[in-house]
């Protein structure tokens, strides 16, 4: 099948040159290299627990007769051929690593010339002692999965430094050449003829689309945590185009040629069109096993992973929700132990019992005490759910009665520019108290009337929020403050990778046509296609799905719907703050009374009344 044709121009900007300072470039240098057992590439990493082989630069071919770079890590002493663990991604492979940003970026992005965890305040909890060095930037560390009898294959993919061609931005182009390069690695003399695709972010997004491309010897894939919709779930969530970070991630990636520029496509095509749709990956074309993992606390991959799950065509399908952060998370030995069950199951044939593992295991976060985890369910949602409505009040009031007087309404100064520091001026709070204990779990959603007097258009951000009985807002700390050698929580950075304040929604309210073909009664999609302006002062009625959640109350605690104009996630770096821009003008206007009863859909693990 040849790459995909779009009536759309895709744009596209240089590519920062390997050899521009900042690179960590280590020039292109096919060969074959042992390292021996005890190796350390530096004195602070993790020595080698065996001898491995390093073939460096392997080329592989494509169908269109670009070549992409590899680096291979296997063991040197193998009796028998081995599968491989293949991470994807352009973010460079051993021995190379991706360009810093712009100095406007801040400090913590110029920490090191190489996207690693040296660039995260506090490596994420993960000291350089853990991890060999020669691991790929949110992949398996060969030191660790070579001694258990895998290859792990470090893929540059199209564009990337020394991998030729222009770089490609996920969709059906990329899942080609994933295509083509599990079957050339497939057919390399060491190789068993069985490849598993692993990794976080990047590399699990491709996953969903290299897998759909069906390679005869992809035999399993481990997406931990990744958006399976580029532009629904990150780019252009609820059509508010999110493009601080991604412009940030486009400017880091290097190579020979040119890259695709997502930033500027969305705002040349800001509705739904054939280069959009490519890039939403087809789940329903994916049939082999997957250990597919989530978590809350991501503000990118968390709704891709679980539509992954619920999605996914695959009979042999497993969901992890884990209670921390997916860099932490990823190297953790619990994380590295349960995936070698999976892998050993289908690249290995082990009987060692995978399959009677809960297809869903859930966390459930209490905020100010021990996450509940591994809790286990047979579907997701789980089915052990029911949706309760709780109805807005214009005092500040959840209640599960509506508010029966007419034109009952509260307004908000929606052009007040966040900081997104959870804790932002100009947001109203709508009050629930529990008298009993709960649990809320799964997908939730706000049904919200609004106006907005000054304007044609509105940007409205929503969340959900936690408080003690004292009324003091919470927050999860994402890694154990022992790993962050912190402590206290208020010595940990307001950023997103470190904590999670609660789940959000996003809808630009031209943007609230849903899709009726991809809507459930709990999750709304939208479909993007069109903007639909609102002439100023109309009341119009917007479905906001908020992202899956998983959150314990006991009685005197409260859940507090927060909605404002502005941006409510924490920055995925402090230096990114505020860079999120709306369109508002002026106030908005939230109706809760009479006829504009807005309201929450939640997911309660019971019913009880409360």
């Amino acid at each position: 099948m040849p790459s995909p044709t779009f009536s759309e121009q895709i744009i596209y900007q240089p590519a920062k040159a390997p050899e521009e300072p900042g690179t960590a470039y280590a020039g292109f240098k096919p060969s074959s290299i042992m390292l021996p057992k005890g190796h350390q590439r530096t004195s602070e990493c993790r020595a080698l627990p065996i001898d491995l082989i390093w073939d460096r630069d392997v080329m592989l071919p494509m169908r269109d007769g670009v070549r992409i770079a590899a680096d291979i890590f296997r063991p040197a002493n193998a009796t028998a051929p081995l599968p491989a663990l293949m991470a994807w991604s352009p973010y460079g492979k051993t021995g190379a690593g991706n360009s810093s940003p712009s100095e406007d970026f801040g400090p913590y992005l110029n920490l090191s010339g190489v996207i690693s965890l040296d660039i995260i305040p506090h490596r994420a909890g993960v000291p350089k002692s853990q991890l060999s060095g020669y691991e790929k930037w949110e992949a398996p560390d060969p030191a660790e999965w070579c001694r258990r009898g895998y290859a792990v294959v470090n893929v540059d993919a199209r564009g990337v430094f020394d991998s030729e061609g222009d770089i490609r931005w996920l969709g059906t182009g990329e899942g080609q050449d994933g295509f083509d390069a599990v079957e050339a690695v497939a057919g390399l003399p060491w190789c068993s003829g069985r490849v598993a695709l692993v990794g976080n972010s990047w590399l699990a997004m491709a996953q969903w689309f290299i897998a759909a491309e069906r390679p005869p010897h992809l035999t399993c894939i481990a997406p931990l945590e990744g958006a399976t919709d580029f532009y629904r779930e990150t780019l252009c969530r609820g059509g508010v185009p999110f493009t601080p970070f991604w412009d940030m991630l486009r400017s880091c990636l290097s190579g020979r040629n040119r890259v695709e520029d997502p930033v500027a496509m969305v705002a040349r095509y800001p509705t739904w069109n054939s280069y959009w749709a490519d890039k939403r990956a087809r789940l329903e074309q994916i049939t082999i096993p997957a250990y597919i993992l989530a978590s809350y606390s991501t503000m990118i991959h968390t709704e891709g992973s679980f539509r992954g799950f619920t999605d996914l065509a695959s009979s042999q399908k497993w969901l992890t929700v884990h209670a921390t952060q997916e860099w932490y998370d990823l190297y953790s030995q619990e994380r590295i132990e349960d995936l070698a069950l999976f892998l050993g199951r289908y690249l290995k044939d082990e009987e060692n019992g995978w399959e009677s593992t809960p297809r869903v295991r859930a966390a459930i976060l209490p905020f100010n005490k021990p996450a509940l985890t591994n809790v286990p369910y047979s579907a997701w949602p789980p089915t052990e759910t029911v949706y309760q409505t709780l109805y807005l009040h214009a005092g500040g009031l959840l209640s599960a009665h509506p508010d029966h007087r007419p034109g009952s309404s509260i307004v908000y100064p929606a052009d007040i520019a966040g900081t997104q520091s959870g804790n932002d001026p100009g947001e109203l709070e709508f009050v629930y108290t529990f008298t009993a204990p709960r649990a809320l779990l799964g997908h939730s959603k706000a049904v919200l009337y609004m106006s907005a007097p000054d304007h044609n258009d509105l940007d409205v951000f929503v969340q959900l929020r936690k408080a003690d009985m004292h009324g003091t807002i919470l927050e999860h700390l994402n890694i154990p403050l022992d790993a962050l050698q912190l402590a206290s929580i208020d010595n940990v950075e307001q950023i997103n990778p470190l904590k999670y304040l609660g789940p959000t929604g996003i809808l630009r309210a031209s943007h609230r046509q849903l899709d009726p073909s991809l809507s459930e009664a709990f999750r709304p999609v939208c479909a993007h296609d069109k903007e639909d302006k609102i002439p100023p002062g109309q009341v119009v009625r917007l479905e906001i799905a908020l992202w899956p959640a998983g959150i314990a109350f006991e009685p005197g605690e409260s859940l507090i719907l927060r909605i404002g104009g502005h941006p409510q996630v924490l920055p995925e770096f402090s230096t990114l703050s505020g860079k999120w821009t709306t369109l508002n003008r002026g106030s908005h206007v939230v109706y809760c009374g009479g006829e504009y009863q807005s309201h929450l859909c939640l997911p309660f693990l019971d019913n009880q009344a409360s």
